[in-house]
This record gives C-alpha cells, structure tokens and sequence, in this order.
C-alpha cells in the first residue's frame, strides 16, 4: 500500500528543513513557514511569533552546536486531512556543553494546505522533565 501523497509531501518538506539546518541554509529554514507562526523552543523565550522572530532564533542554536551540525530525525508520524495536518518527530542534536552532548527532543508541527501547499503554522521543541 502507498502512502498518502500528503503525507509523502510532508515528510519529505519535514526532511528538507532538517537538512537545511545542518547546513545552515536559512532560507531553506523558512521555507514553508507562516509569516505568522507561533513557535515553542526548548531555550528562552517562552513563545516566539512571527517568521523574523523565528529565523533570528536560529543563529543561538547554530552558535551552541558543534561542527558539523547535527539535527536528525529519529522518529516521524504524520497524519493529514484535505487541509490540515500534523507532524510529531522524536529528534536528536548535539550541543557544546563540557563537550558534545546529544540531545535528544520532542518536534510537533501542525500544518496548514493553502494554494495547494503545506505551511506550518505551530511549531513546537521540547525536551522531557527532569526530575
């Protein structure tokens, strides 16, 4: 059985982003981003909206990884309707800290189809609670 060709879509725009930002591609960051998107990130601050917030928060992530940059998707769900759709990913990267140190996170993103292409609109990093 095939996948769903919405979902192939997504996967493979999911795909690109990640490598964009191994390759410090900002553009290719942004790409299918709405201009006015909310996003929650795993470092302060708590909510960031707008596109320009969003891509001025990538230089702190690139500045804390060390080279090369790693953002792998380890794990990625996607179910999708006509137009709306989300994505949920477990993902790793690695930070300078004492060292390289993995990390490990939590990726959702909901996604909007408008003129015939998914746009993200939420996008949300976490990591699990320490106890």
């Amino acid at each position: 059985m095939s996948e769903n060709p919405d979902v192939t879509a997504i996967r493979d725009q999911i795909e690109a982003w990640a490598a964009a930002v191994r390759a410090q591609d900002m553009p290719g960051i942004l790409r299918n981003r709405s201009d006015d998107m909310v996003m929650f990130d795993v470092p302060p601050p708590l909510q960031l909206r707008g596109i320009a917030a969003y891509g001025a928060s990538w230089p702190q992530f690139f500045e804390a990884s060390p080279k090369p940059i790693r953002f792998d998707i380890m794990d990625l769900q996607i179910t999708a309707g006509d137009d709306v759709a989300f994505a949920v990913a477990l993902m790793r990267c690695a930070v300078i800290e004492d060292g390289d140190a993995d990390l490990d996170f939590r990726l959702t993103v909901g996604l909007r189809k408008i003129d015939g292409r998914w746009i993200v609109a939420p996008e949300h990093h976490s990591v699990p609670a320490e106890d």
